[in-house]
Protein backbone atom coordinates (compact mmCIF):
# COMPACT_ATOMS: atom_id res chain seq x y z
CA UNK A 1 0.00 0.00 0.00
CA UNK A 2 1.31 3.08 -1.06
CA UNK A 3 2.37 5.68 1.83
CA UNK A 4 -0.42 8.56 0.13
CA UNK A 5 -2.84 6.00 0.80
CA UNK A 6 -1.98 4.41 4.13
CA UNK A 7 -1.89 8.68 5.72
CA UNK A 8 -5.37 8.97 3.83
CA UNK A 9 -6.95 5.59 5.23
CA UNK A 10 -5.35 6.97 8.67
CA UNK A 11 -6.34 10.24 8.17
CA UNK A 12 -10.08 9.30 7.62
CA UNK A 13 -9.76 6.98 10.69
CA UNK A 14 -9.11 9.52 13.28
CA UNK A 15 -11.37 11.90 11.64
CA UNK A 16 -14.17 9.14 12.38
CA UNK A 17 -12.89 8.86 16.15
CA UNK A 18 -13.01 12.56 16.92
CA UNK A 19 -16.84 13.01 15.60
CA UNK A 20 -17.28 9.68 17.66
CA UNK A 21 -15.65 10.10 20.86
CA UNK A 22 -17.43 13.65 21.10
CA UNK A 23 -20.88 13.35 22.80
CA UNK A 24 -23.68 13.36 20.27
CA UNK A 25 -26.14 16.31 22.14
CA UNK A 26 -22.22 18.41 22.68
CA UNK A 27 -21.65 18.30 19.24
CA UNK A 28 -24.73 19.02 17.74
CA UNK A 29 -25.16 21.92 19.89
CA UNK A 30 -21.52 23.43 18.64
CA UNK A 31 -22.18 22.65 15.06
CA UNK A 32 -26.07 24.43 15.37
CA UNK A 33 -24.22 27.42 16.83
CA UNK A 34 -21.34 27.81 14.53
CA UNK A 35 -24.08 27.40 11.73
CA UNK A 36 -25.76 30.04 12.99
CA UNK A 37 -23.35 32.54 13.65
CA UNK A 38 -21.95 31.89 9.96
CA UNK A 39 -24.77 33.07 8.90
CA UNK A 40 -25.01 30.77 5.53
CA UNK A 41 -27.82 28.69 6.29
CA UNK A 42 -30.55 29.42 4.19
CA UNK A 43 -34.13 29.15 6.37
CA UNK A 44 -37.55 28.71 4.64
CA UNK A 45 -40.00 31.35 5.49
CA UNK A 46 -42.14 28.67 7.59
CA UNK A 47 -39.64 27.98 10.56
CA UNK A 48 -41.71 29.12 12.54
CA UNK A 49 -44.80 28.00 12.72
CA UNK A 50 -44.24 24.72 10.92
CA UNK A 51 -44.68 20.75 12.53
CA UNK A 52 -42.13 18.43 11.77
CA UNK A 53 -44.05 15.28 12.09
CA UNK A 54 -47.55 14.44 11.57
CA UNK A 55 -46.64 12.50 14.49
CA UNK A 56 -46.23 15.91 16.28
CA UNK A 57 -49.31 18.21 18.24
CA UNK A 58 -47.19 21.07 18.60
CA UNK A 59 -44.17 23.42 16.81
CA UNK A 60 -40.97 23.31 17.72
CA UNK A 61 -40.46 25.39 21.36
CA UNK A 62 -37.45 27.17 20.11
CA UNK A 63 -38.53 28.71 16.80
CA UNK A 64 -35.42 29.66 15.80
CA UNK A 65 -32.54 27.54 16.91
CA UNK A 66 -34.56 24.16 15.95
CA UNK A 67 -33.71 24.30 12.24
CA UNK A 68 -30.20 24.96 12.92
CA UNK A 69 -30.12 22.05 15.66
CA UNK A 70 -31.94 19.72 12.43
CA UNK A 71 -29.52 20.80 10.34
CA UNK A 72 -26.31 20.13 12.60
CA UNK A 73 -27.93 16.38 13.31
CA UNK A 74 -28.33 15.74 9.81
CA UNK A 75 -24.77 16.68 8.99
CA UNK A 76 -23.56 14.65 11.72
CA UNK A 77 -25.93 11.68 10.59
CA UNK A 78 -24.70 11.70 7.07
CA UNK A 79 -21.11 12.06 8.40
CA UNK A 80 -21.30 8.93 10.28
CA UNK A 81 -22.35 6.88 6.83
CA UNK A 82 -21.62 7.30 3.63
CA UNK A 83 -24.77 8.17 2.11
CA UNK A 84 -28.18 9.18 3.53
CA UNK A 85 -31.33 10.10 1.39
CA UNK A 86 -34.87 12.01 2.68
CA UNK A 87 -36.30 9.04 2.74
CA UNK A 88 -33.74 7.66 5.25
CA UNK A 89 -34.03 10.76 7.48
CA UNK A 90 -37.87 10.88 7.56
CA UNK A 91 -37.89 7.48 9.37
CA UNK A 92 -35.07 8.96 11.74
CA UNK A 93 -36.61 12.06 12.83
CA UNK A 94 -40.63 10.42 12.81
CA UNK A 95 -42.29 9.25 16.17
CA UNK A 96 -45.14 7.70 17.37
CA UNK A 97 -48.42 9.24 16.99
CA UNK A 98 -50.64 9.40 19.45
CA UNK A 99 -54.22 7.84 18.17
CA UNK A 100 -56.00 7.95 21.27
CA UNK A 101 -57.01 4.99 22.77
CA UNK A 102 -55.78 3.01 19.76
CA UNK A 103 -51.85 1.89 19.44
CA UNK A 104 -49.03 4.06 19.15
CA UNK A 105 -47.64 3.83 14.91
CA UNK A 106 -44.61 5.15 13.74
CA UNK A 107 -45.11 8.51 11.41
CA UNK A 108 -42.68 9.43 9.29
CA UNK A 109 -41.17 13.33 9.79
CA UNK A 110 -41.63 15.75 7.43
CA UNK A 111 -39.99 15.18 3.95
CA UNK A 112 -40.25 19.13 2.92
CA UNK A 113 -38.28 19.84 6.38
CA UNK A 114 -35.48 17.26 5.56
CA UNK A 115 -35.45 18.23 1.57
CA UNK A 116 -35.06 21.78 2.44
CA UNK A 117 -32.17 21.30 5.83
CA UNK A 118 -30.32 19.24 2.80
CA UNK A 119 -30.47 21.71 0.41
CA UNK A 120 -29.69 23.92 2.47
CA UNK A 121 -26.29 22.32 3.38
CA UNK A 122 -25.29 21.52 0.29
CA UNK A 123 -25.97 24.94 -0.88
CA UNK A 124 -23.37 26.14 1.85
CA UNK A 125 -20.62 23.30 0.79
CA UNK A 126 -21.09 20.49 3.47
CA UNK A 127 -23.05 18.13 1.53
CA UNK A 128 -23.35 16.78 -2.22
CA UNK A 129 -25.28 14.11 -4.05
CA UNK A 130 -23.92 10.99 -4.63
CA UNK A 131 -23.74 9.10 -7.39
CA UNK A 132 -25.52 6.33 -5.90
CA UNK A 133 -28.39 8.27 -4.38
CA UNK A 134 -28.95 10.33 -1.63
CA UNK A 135 -26.20 12.74 -0.36
CA UNK A 136 -23.07 12.59 1.11
CA UNK A 137 -20.58 14.70 2.81
CA UNK A 138 -18.01 16.88 1.11
CA UNK A 139 -14.48 17.34 1.35
CA UNK A 140 -14.95 20.71 3.03
CA UNK A 141 -18.14 19.65 4.83
CA UNK A 142 -15.77 16.84 6.71
CA UNK A 143 -12.89 19.14 7.49
CA UNK A 144 -15.37 21.51 8.98
CA UNK A 145 -17.12 18.50 11.18
CA UNK A 146 -13.53 17.23 12.39
CA UNK A 147 -12.44 20.98 13.83
CA UNK A 148 -15.70 21.70 15.36
CA UNK A 149 -15.46 17.86 17.19
CA UNK A 150 -11.60 18.64 18.15
CA UNK A 151 -12.94 21.93 19.28
CA UNK A 152 -15.91 20.23 21.59
CA UNK A 153 -13.75 17.29 22.48
CA UNK A 154 -10.80 20.18 23.63
CA UNK A 155 -13.58 22.02 25.90
CA UNK A 156 -15.01 18.67 27.33
CA UNK A 157 -11.47 17.93 28.51
CA UNK A 158 -10.23 21.28 29.71
CA UNK A 159 -14.05 21.01 31.97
Amino acid sequence: MPLSAHNFKFSKIRSLLYNRDVPAQDFINAYASFLQRQGKLELPGYVDIVKTSAGNEMPPQDAEGWFYKRAASVARHIYLRKQVGVGKLNKLYGNAKNRGFRPQKHVDASGSINRRVLQALEKIGVVEISAKGGRKISKNGQRDLDRIAAQTLEEEDDE
